[in-house]
Protein backbone atom coordinates (compact mmCIF):
# COMPACT_ATOMS: atom_id res chain seq x y z
CA UNK A 1 0.00 0.00 0.00
CA UNK A 2 1.87 2.45 -1.11
CA UNK A 3 0.10 6.00 -0.91
CA UNK A 4 1.65 9.07 -2.69
CA UNK A 5 2.16 12.17 -0.11
CA UNK A 6 1.13 14.29 -3.08
CA UNK A 7 -2.05 13.01 -3.62
CA UNK A 8 -3.63 13.99 0.07
CA UNK A 9 -4.07 17.47 -0.16
CA UNK A 10 -7.11 19.98 1.88
CA UNK A 11 -8.83 19.45 4.69
CA UNK A 12 -11.60 17.26 5.50
CA UNK A 13 -15.43 18.04 5.88
CA UNK A 14 -15.64 17.26 9.20
CA UNK A 15 -12.28 19.33 10.20
CA UNK A 16 -13.41 22.02 8.45
CA UNK A 17 -17.48 21.84 9.63
CA UNK A 18 -15.78 21.85 13.88
CA UNK A 19 -13.42 25.10 12.63
CA UNK A 20 -16.43 26.85 11.07
CA UNK A 21 -18.85 25.98 14.37
CA UNK A 22 -15.45 27.07 16.70
CA UNK A 23 -15.17 30.34 14.44
CA UNK A 24 -19.21 30.95 14.68
CA UNK A 25 -19.12 30.39 18.47
CA UNK A 26 -16.54 33.02 19.13
CA UNK A 27 -18.41 35.69 16.88
CA UNK A 28 -21.78 35.10 18.78
CA UNK A 29 -19.76 35.48 21.56
CA UNK A 30 -17.98 38.57 20.39
CA UNK A 31 -21.82 39.53 19.15
CA UNK A 32 -23.00 39.39 22.73
CA UNK A 33 -20.09 40.70 25.03
CA UNK A 34 -19.51 43.42 22.81
CA UNK A 35 -22.20 45.64 24.01
CA UNK A 36 -22.39 44.90 27.24
CA UNK A 37 -17.81 47.20 27.07
CA UNK A 38 -19.66 49.48 24.61
CA UNK A 39 -22.47 50.15 27.07
CA UNK A 40 -19.93 50.22 29.80
CA UNK A 41 -17.78 52.73 28.22
CA UNK A 42 -20.54 55.65 27.84
CA UNK A 43 -20.72 54.62 32.12
CA UNK A 44 -17.42 55.74 32.55
CA UNK A 45 -18.08 58.84 29.93
CA UNK A 46 -20.99 59.85 32.50
CA UNK A 47 -18.93 59.50 36.05
CA UNK A 48 -15.81 61.16 33.75
CA UNK A 49 -18.54 64.08 33.17
CA UNK A 50 -19.08 64.02 36.80
CA UNK A 51 -15.86 64.56 37.55
CA UNK A 52 -15.35 67.53 35.60
CA UNK A 53 -18.81 69.19 36.52
CA UNK A 54 -17.81 72.43 38.84
CA UNK A 55 -20.80 72.58 41.03
CA UNK A 56 -20.31 69.59 42.76
CA UNK A 57 -19.61 71.41 46.51
CA UNK A 58 -22.93 72.77 45.91
CA UNK A 59 -24.79 69.47 45.21
CA UNK A 60 -26.59 67.07 47.49
CA UNK A 61 -26.52 63.06 47.16
CA UNK A 62 -29.58 63.38 45.78
CA UNK A 63 -28.53 65.65 43.06
CA UNK A 64 -25.76 63.90 42.22
CA UNK A 65 -28.14 61.24 41.44
CA UNK A 66 -30.36 62.62 39.66
CA UNK A 67 -28.19 64.42 37.58
CA UNK A 68 -26.16 60.86 37.00
CA UNK A 69 -29.94 59.32 36.09
CA UNK A 70 -30.27 62.18 32.80
CA UNK A 71 -26.39 60.89 31.70
CA UNK A 72 -27.45 57.74 31.21
CA UNK A 73 -30.05 58.58 29.73
CA UNK A 74 -28.93 60.76 27.28
CA UNK A 75 -25.68 57.95 26.70
CA UNK A 76 -28.95 55.34 26.28
CA UNK A 77 -27.08 53.35 29.09
CA UNK A 78 -28.83 49.76 29.29
CA UNK A 79 -27.20 47.42 31.79
CA UNK A 80 -26.01 50.32 34.55
CA UNK A 81 -28.83 52.75 36.87
CA UNK A 82 -28.43 54.84 38.93
CA UNK A 83 -29.20 52.28 41.89
CA UNK A 84 -25.61 50.84 41.18
CA UNK A 85 -23.94 53.76 42.33
CA UNK A 86 -22.89 54.32 46.02
CA UNK A 87 -22.42 58.09 46.47
CA UNK A 88 -20.61 59.20 49.82
CA UNK A 89 -20.06 62.88 50.29
CA UNK A 90 -18.75 64.62 52.73
CA UNK A 91 -17.63 68.61 52.76
CA UNK A 92 -15.50 68.78 49.39
CA UNK A 93 -14.90 65.20 48.96
CA UNK A 94 -17.04 63.07 46.43
CA UNK A 95 -16.69 59.26 45.69
CA UNK A 96 -19.20 57.54 43.35
CA UNK A 97 -19.14 53.33 43.44
CA UNK A 98 -20.94 51.83 40.52
CA UNK A 99 -20.80 48.16 41.07
CA UNK A 100 -23.00 46.09 39.06
CA UNK A 101 -22.98 42.97 36.39
CA UNK A 102 -24.48 41.88 33.45
CA UNK A 103 -25.70 38.21 32.69
CA UNK A 104 -26.59 37.88 28.80
CA UNK A 105 -27.67 34.77 27.58
CA UNK A 106 -25.54 33.25 25.30
CA UNK A 107 -27.00 30.06 23.73
CA UNK A 108 -29.36 27.18 25.44
CA UNK A 109 -28.24 27.16 29.35
CA UNK A 110 -25.20 29.15 28.60
CA UNK A 111 -24.25 32.31 29.94
CA UNK A 112 -21.45 34.94 30.12
CA UNK A 113 -20.99 37.21 33.45
CA UNK A 114 -19.52 40.29 33.20
CA UNK A 115 -18.87 42.37 36.12
CA UNK A 116 -17.62 46.26 37.00
CA UNK A 117 -16.47 48.26 38.90
CA UNK A 118 -15.81 51.73 38.43
CA UNK A 119 -14.59 54.69 40.94
CA UNK A 120 -14.32 58.02 41.06
CA UNK A 121 -13.03 60.52 43.38
CA UNK A 122 -13.01 64.05 43.78
CA UNK A 123 -11.52 66.24 46.14
CA UNK A 124 -9.64 65.50 49.48
CA UNK A 125 -11.36 63.97 52.18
Amino acid sequence: MNKNPNSQQGITLISMILGLVILGFFVLLILKVGPIYLDHTRVTSALNSIEESKDLEGMGESEIRAGLTKRFDMNYVKYATDKDAKIAKRGNYLKIEMDYEVVEKILGNLSVLVEFHDVVEVGKE
